[in-house]
C-alpha cells in the first residue's frame, strides 16, 4: 500500500519541493476552500495526442511505424487508461461552460484497454509489416527495465499497482467525457510527428533501437 503523504508527515527544507501526490492534493484543496461544493477538479491520468512533449505515448505509434520485431511487455493483459489531450480540453471547457461540481478522473475508454489491444490497435493504422515479441514481466524487470519509462504507457498490474488504469468512469461518462477512437488519436500523433524537424525526431522516452534489440536477443536465446 502507498503511504498517503500529508503536511504533518512530509517535512520538507525551505526551498525544497513537496511529492508530486501531496502538491496535487494541496492544489485541489485550495480550489475547494475557494469554491467550496461549485469546485470543479479534474484529475487526468496519462495525456497523449499529437503535440505531445514528453513522447510517452508517441513512443508507440513511432516504434510500430518503424516495422521488425517490436519488444511488447508482459503478457498483454496490463490495463491501460489514457486521454487524448483534445478530448479533455474539449470536456473541461463543457464542464465549466455548464457549470458542473465535482471530482473527476479524466482517463479512458469507459473499459480499461489491456495492452495488447493497444498495440494491436495502433499497428492497424500504420502500413509497417510489425510482430510483436511479448516479453515476461519478471525477465524485463530483472534486467532493470522499467516500466512508464524505458517502456512508456505500461504498468504491470501487481503488488502496489494492481489497480493502476483501472478507473470506473461512470459519473465522468454521465459528465460528458466522450473518447476519439485510438485509431484517431495514432493517425494524428504520426502526422504530428512526420512534421516535426528532424533534430526533434529523437524520442525523448522509450528504449533505443540498441537496447530493444539487446533484449530481444538475449530473450530469444533464455
Amino acid at each position: 500500500v502507498a503511504p498517503v503523504y500529508t503536511i504533518e508527515n512530509t517535512p520538507v527544507e525551505p526551498g525544497q519541493r513537496r511529492p508530486y501526490g501531496l502538491r496535487k492534493a494541496l492544489c485541489e484543496q485550495a480550489a475547494r476552500e475557494a469554491f467550496g461544493a461549485r469546485a470543479t477538479i479534474v484529475r487526468p491520468g496519462l495525456i497523449i495526442g499529437p503535440g505531445d512533449e514528453t513522447d510517452r505515448f508517441t513512443y508507440w505509434p513511432v516504434r510500430i511505424e518503424r516495422g521488425g520485431e517490436v519488444l511488447a511487455p508482459g503478457d498483454g493483459t496490463d490495463p491501460v487508461q489514457i486521454i487524448d489531450a483534445r478530448d479533455l480540453s474539449e470536456w473541461m471547457i463543457r464542464l465549466a461552460e455548464n457549470d458542473t461540481p465535482g471530482t473527476f478522473n479524466a482517463v479512458g475508454p469507459f473499459i480499461p484497454r489491456p495492452f495488447d489491444e493497444l498495440l494491436y490497435g495502433i499497428r492497424a493504422v500504420t502500413t509497417a509489416e510489425t510482430s510483436f515479441n511479448w516479453v515476461d514481466t519478471d525477465w524485463l524487470l530483472e534486467r532493470n527495465v522499467r516500466p512508464y519509462s524505458d517502456l512508456p504507457v505500461w504498468m504491470p498490474a501487481r503488488g502496489r499497482n494492481l489497480g493502476f488504469a483501472r478507473f470506473d468512469l461512470t459519473p465522468e461518462i454521465e459528465a460528458g467525457l466522450t473518447f476519439r477512437s485510438l485509431a484517431q488519436t495514432t493517425a494524428d500523433t504520426l502526422a504530428w510527428w512526420h512534421e516535426q524537424p528532424k533534430e526533434r525526431q529523437v524520442l525523448k522516452t522509450g528504449l533505443d533501437a540498441a537496447r530493444e534489440a539487446e533484449l530481444l536477443a538475449a530473450y530469444r536465446r533464455r
